[in-house]
């Protein structure tokens, strides 16, 4: 007797139907499972007969084959558990088949027959949906993140026994509630800096307009304690952002959380190109999808391997990178924002106490490729705070404006200002005396055309931030001011 259910496999960040076709026959008794799966699928004959036999059911002693379709699609993950051993029970006539349609079969099995949690729920629910299932059975663990997915019906099941209940109508379970968003780490706050005005500044106009950051100075001067409190100035992540997010920590085995704070990322300056983009066999995501929506914080960016740091540019650009291996493509989101931090050179202390060669810093220089730079709107530098200097404000008087400012870009275009194209900068409202300025510069040779757009970019960011409409002279000679070079000169701001 054939029968069927249906199971999910992940495949990168999405998660795919498998259909669990199961075959009793008379013939020599075993289990077989077919369909190109891994350890952990072959594995799975030895946990759901054990776990049929503890919830007091019993297989027949017959030829038992169970196939997992498609079977070009490699399978992993032991997700298949409870599928298996609900089409292997309705294959033998103890569960009707025809209660198995229309029902997602989701868990892992112990041997005593729990239904156990299994990465990438958000994902599978989703899939769920899409495939037109009414009802996806889940562990109790993984229900209430399941159940973020609007549309379905999501039932939680701790183990065989009650999931065969359920199937078969003889017991009701409460479909699950969506999980209650959690409230993320603490943010750091803003005002635990002191006496670092200008470094403050950058941090709000990158918070603002979604600017890419690259902080310049010798160590101990702050600038990891600065890059770390720009997610606590990021405005909340919107409910289909929010989904995104906790769907790609699910699919990479963190936690599937709810949790509107953008996510922050800084991974060691030995991760690979494959670490930090993504890649492998199978392909994994790398640290810039893991923060995707969020910051991408790279220490030591000087450190950083050359091919690292190139493979950066066109995620960057595009805000996805597609993966090919294998003969298949995969393409995966890649929208961050990205600061970096490093030392102005070698040694790091840089100025009159720099003891490199005018060699070792060109060298050091030029491990940073100008189209890598081209990507960065900010460039500040952080010197040696004053110790009795001001407190910065709060973090929460600075999310207040930035929230402000975010709002005027999103009336105005819909987009940050960070991702306007040439010819929507083109279209911005400046003056004609920022205007003419901006045109002196680009004739002197002071600002390449890309520079020009970069300066207007954040131009009207600062304009947000002070609540003008027009890119006015002031706001320029401030955007000016954020450009500067590795050497800590305010080469561009000089030009001027």
């Amino acid at each position: 007797m054939l029968a069927r259910s249906t199971a999910f496999t992940l495949d990168v960040l999405d998660a795919v139907p498998v259909r669990v076709e199961a075959d009793v026959r008379p013939g020599l008794p075993g289990l077989t499972v077919v369909g190109l799966g891994d350890a952990a699928v072959r594995e799975a004959r030895e946990r759901v007969q054990s776990a049929i036999a503890n919830a007091g059911l019993r297989l027949p002693q017959r030829r038992m084959v169970v196939h997992l379709a498609p079977a070009w699609l490699r399978k992993r993950g032991s997700a298949f558990d409870l599928a298996i051993a609900c089409a292997l029970l309705a294959a033998s006539g103890q569960v009707e088949p025809t209660q198995l349609d229309g029902i997602g079969l989701v868990g892992e099995l112990s041997l005593a027959g729990e239904v156990r949690p299994v990465a990438g729920t958000i994902a599978i629910a989703l899939a769920a949906r899409e495939a037109g299932l009414n009802r996806l059975l889940v562990p109790v663990e993984a229900a209430g993140a399941a159940a973020l997915v609007a549309g379905l019906t999501v039932i939680p099941v701790a183990t065989l026994g009650q999931a065969l209940d359920v199937i078969a109508g003889k017991l009701t379970v409460p479909a699950a509630r969506p999980a209650a968003g959690g409230g993320g780490a603490p943010v750091p706050e803003l005002a635990d800096v002191r006496g670092q005005p200008d470094a403050v500044r950058a941090l709000e106009v990158a918070a603002a307009g979604r600017h890419n950051l690259l902080l310049v100075g010798p160590p101990g001067t702050g600038k990891t304690m600065l890059a770390r409190r720009l997610p606590g100035i990021l405005p909340p992540l919107e409910d289909a952002a929010t989904l995104q997010v906790a769907r790609i920590r699910s699919t990479t085995g963190l936690d599937d959380a709810l949790d509107p704070q953008p996510p922050f990322r800084a991974p060691h300056h030995t991760i690979s190109p494959i670490g930090l983009v993504g890649g492998g066999v199978p392909p994994r995501a790398g640290e810039l999808t893991l923060a995707h929506h969020g910051v991408l914080f790279l220490d030591e960016f000087g450190e950083y391997s050359r091919l690292a740091l190139e493979a950066l540019r066109q995620p960057l650009e595009d805000g996805s990178v597609l993966l090919a291996r294998g003969g298949r493509s995969t393409r995966l989101p890649t929208d961050v924002q990205l600061v970096a931090a490093m030392n102005p050179c070698p040694c790091g202390r840089g100025g009159h106490h720099c003891r490199c060669s005018d060699a070792d810093v060109a060298r050091y220089r030029r491990r940073i490729s100008g189209p890598l730079l081209d990507r960065i709107d900010l460039l500040a530098t952080v010197l040696r705070p004053d110790p009795g200097g001001a407190p910065a404000p709060t973090t929460a008087e600075t999310l207040a404006r930035v929230g402000e400012a975010r709002e005027r870009q999103h009336r105005r275009q819909g987009s940050t200002n960070a991702a306007l194209s040439a010819a929507e900068v083109g279209r911005l409202a400046i003056d004609d005396d920022a205007g003419e300025q901006l045109e002196a510069l680009y004739r002197r040779g002071g600002l390449s055309m890309r520079g020009a757009h970069r300066v207007l970019r954040v131009g009207r960011t600062i304009a947000d931030l002070a609540g003008d409409d027009r890119i006015e002279l002031r706001h320029i000679g401030r955007a000016l001011g954020l450009r500067q070079d590795l050497a800590g000169d305010a080469g561009e701001a000089a030009a001027a």
